[in-house]
């Protein structure tokens, strides 16, 4: 076409009226006459746009007894022959997925999920029965059905069904899915591999909720966890929308400590008329109705069918216990020695799904969980959902905290028992204890004055606070008259631990009852070269914890059945701390604190024996002297499962 030609185009174009800009990308709405009171609110706002790089479905799939399920269905647009990845929740599938306002999918979902959807994964995320918008009735952590559930749905059964649906109605799909997710998430990731769906492949269980008495949630050896109480109110009320304690601001150890007990504190403030916590109140021991949930004896009963990379973090301030105890359950039905992983992260709970630089004051090389997701969880599932690579995942992979390496182990726990023992003169060392060491050490322990497990104010609620509290310099206690601090002198050369260090205490109290709390702590040189990054503090001097644990006295002979504690009688009391892979440097201290307090994580053990702590009266709560024997026949200590670099 020449210039002439076209200007003339242009010229029959402007006389005749006709516009000749491009035609518009997006239809016109038809318009409907408005006056100043016609009504403002519209049903919905579809946030997904034309230009939106993903597709995303809602579905109510059906469960075998007619209870719908809300699902939420998100891939990226072109998506053919993709691996399903299912995460099923209690903290609502639809908000778990637009977490930004985005037209890009790796914005609207969290982001352990982006390396996936751009490799062509279908994310799915379902809300639990009972909760936000799907149907049914809630039960916290459902019993699989059995002895404790006569309904013939549980979590498993839900999942088989879920998986059945999404293989049959996804056409996008290769009919390959796999599991994940972290703490509840991680509950329900184990459930799916009771009876397992035949198109369930992989699995991977972060941090999960496995005996919420034991070593989980809501207890620790007995002792319980102030802060279950609020997580009951969030997650029980109006299906998991959620509602808060209305106490205002303030510290929370004065307020606990004036509410007297645990129970006293539920009944307060109305929390004693949920389910949940009537659950609580009237099971205080570890009876058959704690035991008989306890998921890692339901996994040590079912075959290894389904590929499992079990995930934990080092300083796992809600779920420490759950994933090495699965591991060691599944590991021995692992007939094969390939179907069952455990990783072990330098991370808070639920750190892998997150940024992982580092936590509290500690750095580590680059961002640990992105690499983590990279080199190991995204092969492992690729493999077993794409059919790529074998990446040749160890039984155990732990990162290495005090020298930054990721260590690979054939079996855990990978290190040998040494104990570290207690000596006369707050001493610790590997020898054991000799004629000097005969005299007890003793304090004063009131529960009127309860050790704190972070210095105040306390805000349980407070994230800055909560997430990294187990590395918190543990200087802010050492010189309390009611802790006992035991070090080492500076280690000559460096101490390697990979496994769950093991306590053994000899005490005595003059009460009838007794907490006990111990510490392994690594104490670094007062001249440190280690420096703060940024507003992180200098490590010189710092006392870090590398394991805190408490065990509640009453339970030294039965977990089921709790008995008065003799005064004055010493008790051998054996309990795990956390399981843990650091290395301890040279001129480092190994440390082993002593307490009977760590408030108000735990709720007060009054030292008088009452039937059920919930219910003490404020005349139980007495002062008791507490003593600690490290002779040679009862001696005291920590047994460290040490590695031989």
């Amino acid at each position: 076409m020449t210039v002439r030609s076209s200007l003339f185009r242009l010229g029959l174009a402007v006389a005749a009226g006709l516009s000749l800009a491009p035609p518009r990308a997006f239809a016109e709405t038809p318009v409907t006459p408005v006056t100043p009171m016609t009504p403002d609110v519209v049903a919905k706002y579809e946030a997904v746009r034309p230009e939106a790089d993903f597709v995303k479905r809602v579905a109510m799939i059906p469960m075998r007894d007619g209870v719908k399920l809300y699902t939420v269905i998100l891939m990226r647009k072109g998506t053919r022959d993709g691996p399903i990845l299912l995460s099923r929740t209690p903290y609502d599938a639809k908000g778990s997925t637009e977490r930004t306002p985005s037209q890009v999918l790796t914005e609207v979902l969290p982001a352990m999920d982006r390396e996936f959807v751009q490799d062509g994964y279908i994310r799915v995320y379902q809300d639990i029965r009972g909760l936000h918008h799907s149907e049914g009735e809630f039960v916290m952590t459902r019993p699989i059905v059995g002895p404790l559930n006569a309904t013939g749905v549980d979590e498993a059964t839900d999942a088989y069904d879920t998986i059945d649906w999404l293989v049959k109605n996804t056409p996008e799909s290769n009919g390959k899915v796999g599991v994940v997710g972290s703490s509840y998430l991680g509950f329900t990731t184990l459930m799916a591999e009771i009876h397992p769906h035949p198109a369930l492949k992989a699995a991977a269980p972060q941090s999960p909720m496995v005996d919420t008495w034991i070593g989980d949630d809501d207890f620790h050896n007995g002792a319980f966890r102030v802060g279950t109480i609020d997580y009951v109110v969030g997650q029980s009320t109006a299906k998991g929308e959620g509602a808060r304690i209305p106490h205002g601001v303030g510290d929370d150890y004065s307020r606990y400590l004036a509410a007297g007990s645990a129970g006293d504190f539920m009944r307060k403030w109305g929390v004693d008329q949920y389910p949940s916590s009537q659950k609580l109140l009237q099971n205080p021991a570890y009876t058959s109705f704690w035991s008989q949930q306890a998921v890692d004896k339901w996994m040590a009963a079912q075959p290894v069918t389904v590929p499992t990379l079990l995930i934990v973090g080092q300083w796992d301030q809600e779920d420490s216990y759950g994933a090495p105890a699965v591991y060691r359950a599944m590991a021995a039905n692992d007939t094969g020695h390939d179907k069952v992983h455990l990783a072990i992260g330098p991370w808070r709970h639920s750190g892998v799904n997150h940024y992982g630089y580092g936590l509290g004051p500690l750095t580590f090389a680059g961002d640990t969980a992105l690499e983590f997701r990279v080199r190991w969880l995204k092969p492992f599932f690729d493999h077993y959902l794409k059919d790529a690579p074998d990446p040749q995942i160890p039984p155990v992979l732990t990162y290495a905290t005090g020298v930054n390496r990721w260590d690979v182990s054939s079996h855990w726990p990978a290190g040998s028992p040494v104990k570290l023992y207690l000596h006369e003169g707050f001493k610790a060392s590997f020898d054991p204890p000799g004629a000097a060491d005969g005299e007890a050490d003793s304090y004063v322990a009131d529960p009127a004055k309860p050790v704190p497990f972070i210095p105040r104010p306390v805000t349980l609620g407070d994230p800055e606070q909560w997430k990294p509290w187990l590395t918190h310099d543990q200087r802010f206690v050492s010189d309390r008259p009611d802790v006992l601090s035991y070090q080492t002198a500076p280690l000559a050369k460096a101490v390697h631990v990979m496994g769950a260090p093991r306590v053994e205490l000899y005490a005595a109290t003059t009460g009838t009852d007794s907490d006990w709390v111990v510490k392994l702590i690594d104490v670094y040189p007062n001249e440190s070269p280690e420096k703060g990054q940024g507003e992180q503090p200098s490590m010189a001097g710092y006392e870090l914890p590398i394991g805190i644990e408490i065990f509640r006295g009453r339970y030294v002979h039965s977990l089921s059945d709790p008995k008065a504690l003799t005064p004055g009688k010493a008790e051998l009391y054996r309990f795990d701390l956390p399981n843990i892979d650091h290395v301890i440097l040279p001129g480092h201290r190994l440390m082993v604190q002593v307490q009977s307090s760590l408030f108000p994580l735990y709720d007060r053990n009054p030292q008088t024996f009452v039937d059920n702590i919930f219910n003490a009266r404020a005349g139980d709560y007495r002062k008791a002297t507490q003593s600690v024997l490290h002779d040679a026949k009862a001696p005291s200590g920590v047994i460290l499962p040490v590695a031989a670099d």
